[in-house]
C-alpha cells in the first residue's frame, strides 16, 4: 500500500495560495527575471516558466508536512525555471522552502544543507570569477548565497533557538518534578515523624490507663480502686500535657509559650519510676557519658520509652532490665523483660511502636532488633530483648 504524504497545515495552504497569485499577477502583466533573448532562456515565451511556478506552489503545501521531499522537488523547479524568463515569486517561494527544510526537517538535514549551501555559494563564486576573469561573474555567487545559504543559515539559526528553548522549558519542568517530589518527601517523613511522637508520648500514658482501669473495675476492693483511679488521673494529666506540647510544636509559632525541650537520657530516672508507678518491676543501668548528641539521646530515650510500654502490655511478671552503654562512637540501648504466654496483651496496642524503633535508628544509620531470645537465668527460659545500636559521629548523624 503507497504511503501517504501528511496533511499541510492551514498556514502553508495559505502561503502556497498567496505565491501562486502572486506569480500569476506578475505573470499577467509580463514581469520575469530574464529577457527572452538571454542565451540560457530556452524557452522564453510567457506560457513555460507557469510550470516551474506551479510546481513551486505545490512544493509549498509539503513545507512542513514533508520538507525535504518538498525541497528537492522545489530545487529542480528552480532548476527548470532557469531556463525559462523566470518568475521572481518562485525563487522567493524557493527560499522559503529551504529555510522549512533546514528549520523542521531531520535534524542531520538540518545539519548538512547549511553546510552544502555554503559550498554551493563558495563554488558559484570561486568558479565562475576563475574562468570569466570578470567582476560581473562574482554576482553569480552572491545569488547563489542570497537563494539558498542564506534562508538555510536563517532556519539553522531559529532551529537552535527554538531547541535552546525547549530544553529550558524541559529543565525547568524536570526542577519542578523534583522539587514537587522534595515537597512529598519532606511531608511524608514530616507526617512519620510526628507519627512516632505522637505515638511514643501517649502511648504509655494510654496504656497505663487502659491497665488500671480494667483492674477498677474488675477488682471489688475500695483501695485497689482508688489507687487504680490515682494511677489513671497522674497519667490522664501527664498524657493530657504531652499532647498540649505537641500541638504548641503543630502551631506556627506555638502560641504565646516556647515548645518543651525534647526529652534527655537525664529523664530516664522518672521514666523508670512512672514505669516502676504503673506495676513494672525496673532496673536501669545507663552510664553513657554527657556528650552525646541530641538526635541520640532522643532516640535512645524514645526507644527505652517504648519499651517499656510494651512491657507494660506484654511482658510476664518479672523484672525489666534496661542497659544503657558506650562503646566507642557508638551508645547501644537494651531493654529485655520477662517472655511468656500471657494470652490476650493487658492494653490494646497500634502495632506502631516496633516500627517506630526501628525507624529511629534507621534515621541515625544505626541497627535496630527486637525478638524473643533464650535465656536459662529468666523464668521460662526466653527473655524479650531489644538492641539498639545508635552511632555518635557526626557522618552517620548526616
Amino acid at each position: 500500500m503507497a504511503a501517504r504524504l501528511p496533511h499541510p497545515r492551514r498556514f502553508d495552504v495559505y502561503a502556497a495560495s498567496a505565491g501562486l497569485l502572486g506569480g500569476l499577477l506578475l505573470w499577467v502583466i509580463g514581469l520575469g527575471v530574464r529577457p527572452a533573448d538571454e542565451p540560457v532562456v530556452l524557452f522564453g515565451g510567457r506560457w513555460p516558466l507557469l510550470v516551474p511556478l506551479t510546481v513551486m506552489a505545490g512544493c509549498e503545501l509539503l513545507r512542513r508536512a514533508a520538507p525535504r521531499t518538498g525541497l528537492l522537488i522545489g530545487t529542480a523547479a528552480l532548476v527548470a525555471d532557469t531556463f525559462t524568463r523566470g518568475s521572481l515569486v518562485t525563487v522567493i517561494m524557493y527560499t522559503d522552502l529551504m529555510y522549512a527544510a533546514v528549520l523542521y526537517g531531520p535534524p542531520a538535514s538540518a545539519r548538512r544543507i547549511p553546510w552544502i549551501t555554503g559550498l554551493l555559494t563558495v563554488a558559484g563564486t570561486v568558479v565562475p570569477f576563475a574562468l570569466w576573469r570578470v567582476p560581473e561573474a562574482l554576482l553569480i555567487g552572491v545569488a547563489v548565497g542570497v537563494v539558498s545559504f542564506a534562508p538555510a543559515s536563517t532556519g539553522l539559526i531559529v532551529r537552535n533557538h527554538r531547541e535552546a528553548a525547549d530544553a529550558a522549558l524541559l529543565r525547568a519542568e524536570q526542577t519542578a518534578l523534583l522539587a514537587e517530589m522534595d515537597r512529598v518527601q519532606a511531608v511524608t517523613a514530616e507526617r512519620s515523624r510526628m507519627a512516632r511522637e505522637l505515638h511514643d508520648m501517649v502511648a504509655n500514658h494510654l496504656s497505663a490507663i487502659a491497665i488500671h482501669s480494667t483492674a477498677a473495675l474488675s477488682l471489688d476492693d475500695a483501695a485497689t480502686t482508688r489507687q487504680a483511679l490515682g494511677v489513671i488521673r497522674e497519667n490522664s494529666v501527664a498524657g493530657l500535657a504531652e499532647m498540649r506540647r505537641l500541638i504548641g510544636i503543630l502551631r506556627d509559632g506555638g502560641g504565646d509559650s516556647e515548645p518543651a525541650p525534647a526529652p534527655t537520657l537525664d529523664g530516664l530516672g522518672a521514666l523508670a519510676d512512672g514505669a516502676r508507678a504503673n506495676g513494672l518491676d525496673v532496673t536501669l543501668d545507663a552510664a553513657c557519658g554527657d556528650d552525646l548528641p541530641a538526635p541520640v539521646e532522643l532516640a535512645a530515650y524514645r526507644i527505652v520509652q517504648e519499651s517499656l510500654t510494651n512491657a507494660l502490655k506484654h511482658a510476664s511478671h518479672g523484672t525489666v532490665h534496661v542497659r544503657l552503654s558506650r562503646h566507642d562512637d557508638a551508645l547501644r540501648v537494651e531493654v529485655t523483660s520477662p517472655y511468656g504466654d500471657r494470652g490476650t496483651p493487658r492494653a490494646p496496642g497500634s502495632g506502631a511502636g516496633l516500627v517506630g524503633m526501628r525507624e529511629r535508628a534507621a534515621l541515625l544509620h544505626g541497627t535496630f532488633e527486637a525478638g524473643a531470645v533464650a535465656d536459662p537465668a529468666a523464668a521460662g527460659g526466653t527473655i524479650w530483648a531489644v538492641r539498639a545500636t545508635l552511632p555518635l559521629t557526626e557522618g552517620d548523624l548526616a
